[in-house]
């Protein structure tokens, strides 16, 4: 491997980059007015009661931070990849602590056999059982725990058996949330279409109703709430972006 691959791929280099990139994200936010739908969406939280599962899509989830607000204990679930790295340090600069999951294939397989063992069949198959039970310790806590519903590098915009898993075991519910900014570049290259927000563009934050995932569900009834999370996600951003583009009417 050349110097230059070393060096890009090092940590203190993502570290480096993610430093920059909460400057420019705290600038995207401070530049444009912005709108929280409903306008009680906060206070809606608090009522749900102490510890929260906040849901985001992966592409859509760079300004996740920006979901905080003070009195909040926010922490986000972020792989331990390479974009993990870079990601737990942009949540970190933006004033969100990180629970780190594993990543890649290998690990994901390892953690399936343990998600299995520990969840009687209800499988985890990406991101480490791990991860999924200091989140769950974290939600049960009173802690808003922020995570996307789809995997990395997985089929995009796909709910995920992790999510549900915390969901199940927490007994806490699972909010939809969506934040768009009216400015932005979609890199259409990548798996999940990300989005780079740009400034001076209005911002708007949509939160969606709480989906809960009973302790003593079944696969059907788990399967009827992951697919209400994927539908609600969707509804969420579709509304973020009418909002921010000033589509909304």
């Amino acid at each position: 491997m050349g110097l230059l691959k070393r060096i890009t791929r090092s940590r203190g280099f993502r570290r480096f980059l993610a430093e920059i990139a909460a400057g420019y994200y705290r600038l995207v936010h401070a530049t444009g007015p912005k709108i929280v739908e409903p306008a009680d969406a906060y206070d809606r939280l608090r009522r749900l009661g102490p510890g929260v599962v906040i849901a985001m899509w992966h592409g859509e989830h760079f300004m996740m931070p920006f979901v905080n607000r003070e009195n909040m204990d926010v922490t986000a679930m972020i792989s331990r990849s390479g974009d993990g790295d870079f990601a737990a340090v942009l949540a970190e600069k933006l004033g969100i602590s990180a629970i780190r999951a594993s990543g890649g294939s290998k690990g994901a397989r390892e953690d399936t056999a343990r998600a299995d063992r520990h969840d009687n069949g209800n499988t985890l198959r990406r991101g480490g059982i791990k991860g999924a039970l200091a989140a769950i310790s974290a939600v049960q806590e009173g802690r808003f725990v922020a995570l996307t519903a789809d995997v990395p590098k997985g089929r995009p915009r796909v709910a995920s058996d992790g999510i549900m898993l915390i969901a199940k075991k927490s007994g806490r519910p699972i909010v939809p949330v969506a934040i768009a900014t009216g400015r932005y570049i979609r890199l259409e290259s990548t798996w999940d279409k990300s989005v780079v927000n740009l400034p001076f563009g209005r911002v708007a934050i949509v939160f969606g109703d709480p989906i809960s995932v009973p302790a003593d569900a079944d696969s059907a009834a788990t399967e009827a709430a992951r697919k209400a999370v994927e539908d609600g996600l969707n509804r969420v951003t579709a509304r973020a972006y009418a909002i921010a583009e000033r589509r909304d009417g």
